[in-house]
């Protein structure tokens, strides 16, 4: 049974946590509390991979004061040597008593072993202690641990009767700035940003966070079928990674050219001839560690994303404005002649950014 003292701490856990939204990547974000006789006696988080754990830094933080005392940690402390020691180690050696879990690591190589190594050295072990908030706090790592592809979320920004930009191709702007500047904290929480080759050629994004601060710019990631993309698009003269997948087996030469911009070409045909959208996230979950990809795109490779069941999550910010019948649309799905074979989304958030509706949805 958890105490008010239990929620509390885990709850300053939690909110250490957070302070890893847009640095902690490919890692989990982890929060750490320490308490003792009712008062907190040391706090950590994990920022970085390679840098110190979260139960680490909270360590060092309490001293002394760390034995016999409850820490409260928001993932399974780690059992295996990686970049850094074994946390489940740390936490015996300083003589902690009670530990607290709000969740198990999905991780195979940790998953309730972290827990069996402190119950062996007799520390008292409990789980699930706001479980569903350490989750959604971690949702991008639990879908790269279990299902083998990171968690997809469609951004896009709509007029009320559900049109991206004019026939012309016209966007800029639907929403106000308001949303813009949400549409980037996104951005920053997310490992990598993918787009298709009709929206670089038409909109020449940048692709990058500029409207809040983030110490780490996401990779770029571009589905360019035929690798039509241009050697100016403003997403390859910029700093960071930019990956570019295709099913083009040829034009060495431009692949070349792209290599020595720093762009990474990856060729990647399905048997229609087009680029292998689920092996592609498979290959950006277990060879890259993506967590969380944020797909800003048209409805062509929004359909297709959708169509092949790779999509987790919509954001879609819903403008005060109609653009009427001849304007282009969010997703390009087959037509339907069944209502029950509709995509039916449950509504996660609901709320006014600026003058804007934001819908949080998911499939």
């Amino acid at each position: 049974m958890f105490t008010a003292h239990d929620h509390q701490f885990m709850a300053q856990a939690l909110r250490l946590a957070e302070r890893g939204l847009y640095t902690a990547t490919p890692n989990p974000r982890v929060g750490c509390v320490i308490a003792r006789n009712g008062k907190l006696v040391g706090s950590g988080w994990h920022e970085q991979a390679g840098q110190p754990h979260a139960e680490i830094h909270a360590l060092h933080n309490a001293g002394e004061a760390a034995r016999g005392a409850t820490a409260y940690v928001t993932l399974e402390p780690c059992s295996h040597h990686g970049r850094t020691p074994p946390c489940a180690d740390a936490l015996i050696d300083a003589g902690i008593a009670n530990v607290i879990i709000a969740m198990e690591d999905p991780n195979p190589m940790v998953s309730g072993r972290g827990c069996a190594r402190l119950e062996q050295a007799g520390i008292a072990v409990q789980t699930g202690l706001l479980h569903a908030e350490a989750h959604a706090l971690n949702i991008g790592f639990v879908s790269r641990m279990v299902k083998k592809k990171p968690w997809v979320r469609i951004k896009v920004a709509t007029s009320l009767d559900g049109k991206t930009a004019l026939n012309n191709g016209a966007s800029q702007w639907i929403t106000g700035e308001a949303a813009r500047r949400d549409g980037h904290q996104w951005r920053a929480r997310s490992c990598a940003i993918l787009t298709g080759i009709g929206t670089v050629q038409a909109d020449d994004p940048q692709l990058t966070v500029r409207h809040v601060k983030t110490t780490r710019q996401p990779k770029k990631i571009v589905v360019d079928r035929h690798l039509a993309i241009s050697s100016h698009a403003k997403l390859l003269q910029g700093s960071g990674e930019t990956w570019i997948f295709t099913a083009n087996e040829g034009d060495t030469k431009k692949k070349a050219a792209l290599h020595r911009m720093g762009a990474n070409v990856i060729v990647l045909p399905d048997t229609g001839g087009a680029v292998d959208l689920e092996a592609m996230m498979a290959m950006l979950a277990t060879d890259s560690g993506i967590n969380e990809i944020l797909v800003e795109a048209g409805s062509g490779l929004n359909g297709a994303l959708v169509a092949a069941g790779l999509v987790d999550e919509l954001v879609i910010y819903l403008a005060p404005h109609l653009l009427g019948n001849a304007a282009q649309g969010i997703c390009k799905l087959p037509e339907l002649t069944q209502l029950d074979r509709r995509k039916t989304l449950a509504i996660q958030d609901l709320r006014m950014i600026g003058c804007d509706i934001r819908v949080v949805a998911r499939l």
